[in-house]
């Protein structure tokens, strides 16, 4: 029997789950790499920095290619940002080049281990690339990372199931 399946009912009696849930996790239980549906965490690592700034307002209004060149100038300023690898990886994934995007994913990486957004977009990349094998290595790596679940497993896992039942064609990008 998993941690999940062993804390679930414990969960839902306590009430954890629906504070989780709600956003109203302990610091400890809430900390994380970043990851969702659409985009990376916008919580920095380090002081913001105007390139990392206006970065991430591109990405969020959708416009992949002017993020990337204020990300990389970031990521020149501050070496070891993961956050800012991780959302220049994003945009360059979202703008076409999944290809490109797993050394940046795997630069983050070397920096936080833990980073949950990375592992879960670079499995998203690798799903477009057609490597099924690698984007299973980052789903069971997040499933050791996420003490009961988050939203980057499940949101992995959903991308891996849509691919398979797809028949090795990752969901479109739309959905995604």
């Amino acid at each position: 029997m998993g941690i999940r399946a062993a804390f679930g009912g414990f969960l839902a009696a306590s009430g954890l789950a629906a504070a989780l849930v709600a956003g109203s996790a302990p610091p400890a239980l809430a900390a994380g790499g970043g990851g969702g549906d659409t985009t990376p965490s916008s919580a920095p690592a380090h002081p913001e920095d105007p390139g990392y700034t206006a970065g991430v307002k591109a990405i969020k209004a959708g416009n992949y290619a002017a993020a990337i060149p204020l990300l990389e100038g970031t990521v020149q300023r501050e070496k070891d940002n993961a956050d800012a690898l991780n959302w220049l990886a994003y945009a360059t994934r979202k703008n076409g080049d999944p290809a490109k995007s797993i050394p940046i994913y795997e630069r983050a990486l070397a920096i936080d281990p833990k980073h949950r957004g990375a592992h879960e977009y670079i499995g998203e990349a690798y799903l477009s690339l057609g490597n099924l094998p690698k984007a299973k290595e980052h789903l069971a790596r997040l499933d050791k990372l996420c003490l009961f679940t988050c939203e980057e497993y499940r949101d992995l896992k959903k991308a891996v199931q849509v691919y398979e039942a797809n028949g090795g064609r990752p969901a479109p990008a739309a959905t995604r």
